[in-house]
């Protein structure tokens, strides 16, 4: 499968430091792949470097053949869609006005989730979390991304709307054959949409493993890398 995106060595932070270090990467077009470690570790630090929000301090990102610190926006020309952890809904706008500034159709978005039809005219700020997340990620895949970029879909969400978030990623993955990258709460459920792992403790990658060898591990894996101890420990 194509590489669509590269991080070699890379490096970023804030204020000249670092809080990712070294880090080695990459995502293939039609797969999903999980970022996973506790909170602080450096997992949105890594996603903003990689969409050129953030600049890096050392190292590389390739993505369509643009340089390591290609801005946001000139990513988004060549096909990265990125979803932050803070939906990015105009809430004084209608869900249709929202689609309509993104350059996107309705139908496009309701055909990934038709849920929407019955508040399309509906403004964003009174949208339940979850249609502000669909309308979020719909709009991101309508745009037909070469490369998805998306943290924390799930966040204070329920899990029958988790499972349909990871679902429509999943579908993105294998019939327009984007690449996606996630970072995501709910490990067990994202391991079910997933075709490969990077866990990541103190700004580092530590373990780079595939899907089903991560759910076979997935006690260890919540030991080591996701439990309150591991964190006391970073």
């Amino acid at each position: 499968m194509t590489i669509v995106l590269k991080a070699d060595q890379l490096s970023a932070g804030y204020m000249g430091q670092s809080v990712i270090h070294d880090v080695d990467l990459e995502v293939r077009a039609g797969e999903v792949v999980c970022l996973l470690g506790n909170n602080g570790v450096g997992k949105t630090t890594t996603m903003l470097a990689l969409s050129g929000e953030l600049k890096p301090i050392g190292g590389s990102v390739s993505f369509a053949d643009l340089g390591a610190k290609a801005p946001l926006h000139r990513r988004a020309k060549r096909g990265l869609s990125y979803v932050t952890e803070e939906r990015s809904v105009f809430k004084g706008m209608s869900a249709r006005e929202n689609l309509r500034c993104a350059g996107v159709s309705v139908s496009a978005v309701t055909e990934l989730f038709p849920e929407l039809e019955k508040c399309i005219n509906t403004k964003g700020g009174l949208l339940s979390g979850g249609e502000q997340q669909m309308l979020t990620l719909g709009r991101a895949l309508a745009r037909r991304p070469a490369l998805l970029l998306a943290d924390e879909l799930s966040l204070g969400l329920a899990p029958l709307v988790v499972d349909r978030l990871l679902a429509a990623v999943r579908t993105a993955a294998k019939d327009s054959g984007a690449g996606v990258l996630i970072v995501e709460q709910h490990v067990r459920k994202a391991l079910k949409y997933a075709d490969r792992v990077y866990l990541m403790r103190r700004g580092r990658i530590e373990l780079a493993i595939t899907a089903d060898e991560a759910r076979s591990r997935i006690d260890e894996i919540e030991r080591s890398y996701l439990s309150s101890a591991s964190a006391q420990n970073e």
